[in-house]
């Protein structure tokens, strides 16, 4: 019995070692930031844009796959959405948005896709986790992280597709990045 007791204290002993030792890196290790302001360079994207409600969206971007294929176009990068708007500001029928992918500048595009440039080079990003159907709680933190920041938006608000849903995707795996481009100061 007093050799488990001692063996029992040795391992307690040990843990609490290790939790010290632990609260001890996390307490050093820099804070991970919500969002921050990144300097990203101008790019080509095709699209096709669209005016209705995001329960839309699917049919748009299968519209936008077969567009692609048969044009035989190579993505430059993930998948993106563009939001011009939004459903705090008008009807679900005047949402204008578009689905996209980059692509190089020699890059030529027929119908019904059409080719754009994203000029904005200051832009606050962040991760969302999670169904893209909850990014709304994402979009509001990074708002009031911008207004915290005093920083206020200066474009249209882009998600960059990190991670594309299939049947065997777990929702809580995956990841948009958000980029709302934004000026110092001004409204």
């Amino acid at each position: 019995m007093k050799k488990t007791i001692s063996v029992l204290g040795l391992a307690l002993f040990l843990i609490s070692i290790a939790a010290s030792a632990a609260l001890n890196i996390q307490e050093k290790a820099p804070e991970k930031k919500f969002a921050s302001v990144k300097e990203v360079s101008p790019f080509s994207y095709c699209c096709i844009p669209h005016k209705g409600p995001f329960t839309e969206i699917e049919g748009v971007v299968m519209q936008m796959m077969k567009a692609i294929q048969e044009q035989k176009i190579a993505p430059a990068g993930p998948m993106i959405g563009i939001f011009y708007n939004s459903p705090d500001m008008v009807k679900p029928e005047e949402l204008e948005w578009e689905m996209g992918f980059p692509v190089s500048a020699q890059v030529e595009v027929k119908a019904p896709l059409e080719k754009k440039e994203w000029k904005f080079t200051s832009v606050v990003s962040a991760i969302h986790k999670g169904p893209y159907e909850e990014a709304g709680n994402t979009y509001l933190k990074m708002f009031e992280w911008m207004q915290a920041n005093k920083l206020t938006r200066a474009g249209p608000l882009m998600e960059r597709f990190l991670t594309m849903s299939t049947p065997d995707t777990k929702t809580e795996d995956i990841r948009s990045e958000i980029w709302i481009p934004c000026q110092k100061g001004k409204k």
